[in-house]
């Protein structure tokens, strides 16, 4: 088995939560054909617009000292991006996993379960999952536990079971992965931190 076929498996079991979720947005100003309706305060006998503005984020210009460090940077946005919106459904339908699983009474409903939900994650999303690359998913392993507040290792072992999860880790150590990589947000991957922070409010 390649480090390809190894990330995308491993991928497949922690995000078998990876149901795509949909909504809706809304504006802030109510709007109705022609007509928009706005908030207002009086303020000594002035009437003052009231809107809800975004939070702009603003980080130290970014100095690269050569073509190729700005290209890697470039580059991290890209795989973010790409491995991001993954980690973020996950922690999204992990909740609710959690919240079903708590309504489940016995063990061997829960595992049946679980198999259920996997099958259609495997079904839906098997060839997307199959289209990142090595760096995208050793970079997601970190995002699942920025956005479960869990390392990968420790679902694979809640979901599957401690034999399971010392496989694949095993075999991740093998082509130099970890499931136990912690994301720091102050430390190491603090840039990824600001990246995702950029992206999220659009600045991106």
């Amino acid at each position: 088995m390649n480090l390809k076929d190894l990330v995308k498996h491993i991928l497949i079991i922690i995000l078998f939560s990876c149901i795509s979720l949909s909504g809706e947005a809304q504006d802030s100003i109510p709007q109705t054909g022609d007509i928009y309706v706005a908030r207002a305060v009086v303020i000594d006998g002035d009437t003052m617009w009231v809107a809800d503005l975004d939070e702009v984020y603003i980080f130290p210009t970014k100095r690269f000292s050569s073509r190729r460090e700005r290209r890697r940077y470039t580059r991290l946005i890209y795989n973010i991006k790409k491995a991001y919106p993954w980690a973020k459904m996950a922690g999204e339908r992990l909740a609710e996993v959690e919240i079903q699983m708590d309504s489940i009474e016995t063990e061997r409903e829960q595992k049946a379960y679980i198999k259920v939900v996997e099958k259609e994650m495997l079904k839906d999303y098997k060839d997307d999952l199959k289209k990142l690359t090595v760096t995208q998913g050793r970079l997601l392993i970190k995002l699942v536990d920025r956005e479960t507040g869990d390392t990968s290792y420790e679902l694979v072992k809640e979901l599957r079971g401690n034999l399971s999860a010392a496989f694949w880790q095993a075999l991740a150590r093998l082509f130099g992965s970890n499931l136990k990589s912690e994301y720091d947000a102050d430390g190491e991957d603090r840039l990824i931190e600001e990246i995702i922070i950029l992206i999220e409010n659009g600045q991106l």
